[in-house]
């Protein structure tokens, strides 16, 4: 096992930290979670329009994991939850990041990469002909989504998604979505 996860929420959580979770994920966490930082956003005084950008990017960052988290784990450790993932939101300068991390078998990477590599090829306008394309012309899948999330986060950041693949064991990785604004 060469991926250490309590390393890798402790380096993500140093700095600035505005919110750092790593657990089960859970449809009553996402409302806590999206109230909280609702509410330190508002304590610091952030602008009304870099809350709305984390605010949505946090929705959808959120029901990403919260749909698409991989819920058996052969091989992952005993104590973590099924339904376990990862969140840190920390600002550096001007910017937040915001990070967020679960298991995902090994057989769906390489689907996974193509799509975020694709979306982050487009330019805004491309962007905004995928999504009403997706909007037009795909059928939810089973989980709820017609793969709207991630093009919804680089139109409204206008950033890459920024990811990476950590080698667990032979059956999964580790995803790790980095999204700046």
């Amino acid at each position: 096992m060469s991926f250490n996860i309590r390393e890798y929420f402790d380096e993500l959580s140093k700095g600035d930290v505005v919110i750092a979770y790593k657990g089960s994920i859970t449809s009553d966490l996402i409302n806590d979670v999206l109230e909280a930082v609702e509410k330190k956003l508002e304590e610091v005084n952030e602008e009304a329009k870099t809350r709305k950008k984390i605010y949505n990017v946090l929705v959808e960052s959120l029901q990403n994991l919260y749909h698409h988290i991989e819920e058996t784990h052969e091989g992952i450790e005993e104590d973590l939850d099924p339904k376990f993932g990862v969140l840190v939101i920390t600002r550096i300068g001007t910017e937040y990041s915001v990070n967020t991390g679960n298991f995902i078998n090994s057989s769906k990477i390489k689907y996974l990469k193509e799509k975020i590599d694709k979306i982050n090829s487009l330019n805004k306008d491309e962007l905004k002909d995928m999504y009403k394309f997706i909007l037009n012309h795909q059928k939810l899948s089973a989980k709820g989504g017609g793969g709207l999330g991630l093009v919804d986060i680089a139109r409204k950041t206008g950033s890459k998604l920024n990811y990476s693949f950590y080698n667990y064991n032979d059956h999964y990785y580790f995803f790790n979505l980095e999204i700046r604004i």
